[in-house]
């Protein structure tokens, strides 16, 4: 009787490649700041690296296609005034990225069409509110302009990014440095791992922590902790023994793991990406020089070796491309932006197929860039998973949408837009409606005049 020796699975050839040397992006210098976050962030259009920079904080924004040696002159995010710790890029708006410093604020951006062509100095907005250096920001995976923060004043708070407002504050629930948070995949909870050596899953709009697990990881050094698609969460952490581990729970009884697996005795921390349409998480250690993936499954052991990608280099940090950013003609499952200490690598995940056809099984439909509804209604307390896109004929990026911020005394000070340049009447409109209309018209016009006035004197 013949037994099965190696679990069937679609994703057990899965191999990694590093593209060559002309496609890396080089003389980059990538942040020497101590601090465990991946400090890159990638989207379709854009990678973004945090770099070290003299007088504050900055990070360099490149078009992908802007590959090879990067000039030492070229135009940075720079308007913090202490060392950028995280960044994150709007997944509704691939323009968008917000960044979080030692400056205790956070920033969020709007980057131009093309990428920089000059330094940027002033965001969209600032966020204020932390005591101390921030070193998570996350936004919410289907709501827009929903953005979380995490900072070592061991607060979360929760921004309308639409209103510049902080709406959610997680202050009483994290006695010590909180290391990591997830959205869930609707973004209804978080789950966050902390110094304290607890796991916690909870509902941001009750304030009320759902479930929590004591030392989930039993060593003193940086867990991770990341929701998965079907609700369950998938730590990393250290031993007591100092020995790496990754381990499954469920998330409405978390006495006892899934599966617990021991992996190497490094040092680095961890970091997880995880990818909800293959199920596959992969694991990439600071200062390691390889990335572990595996395949999370409902049949033990759970977890699933599959293989490892490894090269000379070790990494300083790495940036994790959206699904709709991956080429589905060369049956590429996942990409990386890993970062050296001089330049910044792709590594290109591909599942070996010999059809040229689209390969349905690989690519079920995938998070979209529009957002399933609005911050306030989100903060209102409706639920729902991301709206869906199918990548058969490729992923084509929509039109940028300019981010507004709608702050009394942001718009006041700045002219009317484009929109309200027209002097618009509606059927049974009140008398008092028009006149606002009109007189904001005027002022508008007024400051075209004054700027024509302006020009001619410089003439």
């Amino acid at each position: 009787m013949s037994r099965r020796v190696v679990r069937q699975s679609k994703f057990r050839h899965v191999f990694g490649q590093a593209v060559r040397n002309d496609q890396c992006y080089d003389d980059i210098r990538v942040s020497r700041v101590t601090w465990d976050s991946s400090f890159c962030a990638v989207n379709p259009k854009f990678v973004a690296i945090i770099i070290d920079a003299s007088g504050g904080g900055a990070f360099l924004v490149l078009p992908l296609n802007k590959t090879g040696r990067i000039d030492k002159a070229y135009p940075t995010v720079c308007g913090h005034t202490g060392p950028v710790l995280d960044i994150d890029w709007c997944p509704h708006n691939d323009h968008v990225i917000a960044s979080g410093s030692e400056d205790c604020t956070v920033m969020v951006w709007q980057i131009p069409e093309n990428g920089l062509d000059a330094a940027l100095s002033e965001p969209v907005v600032v966020l204020e509110g932390h005591s101390k250096r921030v070193g998570i920001v996350s936004w919410h995976p289907t709501a827009r302009n929903v953005l979380l923060s995490a900072g070592c004043d061991n607060q979360v708070v929760i921004w309308n990014v639409g209103t510049g407002e902080a709406m959610i504050s997680l202050d009483d629930m994290h006695p010590d440095v909180i290391f990591s948070v997830s959205w869930s995949r609707n973004g209804s909870l978080l789950c966050t791992a902390c110094k304290d050596k607890k796991v916690r899953i909870i509902d941001p709009r009750k304030k009320k922590i759902v479930a929590e697990k004591d030392k989930a990881h039993e060593g003193a050094r940086p867990m991770r902790a990341i929701f998965l698609a079907d609700g369950n969460i998938f730590t990393t952490g250290f031993s007591r023994m100092s020995e790496r581990q990754l381990a499954l729970w469920k998330s409405d009884n978390m006495d006892e793991p899934i599966c617990v697996q021991e992996m190497d005795s490094s040092n680095g921390v961890l970091l997880p990406f995880y990818d909800p349409d293959t199920s596959i998480v992969y694991l990439c250690g600071k200062g390691d020089s390889s990335i572990r993936y595996f395949e999370i499954t409902d049949e033990a052991p759970f977890v699933h070796y599959l293989n490892t990608f490894s090269t000379k280099e070790p990494q300083r940090g790495m940036g994790y491309m959206p699904k709709r950013g991956l080429d589905v003609n060369k049956c590429e499952i996942a990409r990386f932006y890993k970062l050296h200490e001089r330049k910044c690598e792709p590594i290109i995940m591909t599942v070996p197929r010999k059809s040229d056809l689209f390969q349905d099984d690989l690519y079920p439909d995938t998070a979209g860039p529009d957002p399933a509804f609005e911050a306030e209604e989100w903060f209102a307390g409706k639920n729902g998973g991301p709206i869906l896109i199918s990548l058969k004929d490729g992923y084509v990026s929509t039109k940028n949408r300019d981010l507004k911020v709608v702050k009394t005394n942001i718009l006041e000070s700045k002219p009317a837009t484009k929109a309200e340049s027209i002097p618009t009447i509606k059927k049974h409109a009140s008398p008092q409606s028009t006149v606002v209309s009109v007189s904001r018209n005027y002022n508008f016009y007024q400051h075209l005049l004054n700027i024509d006035c302006c020009c001619e004197q410089m003439v």
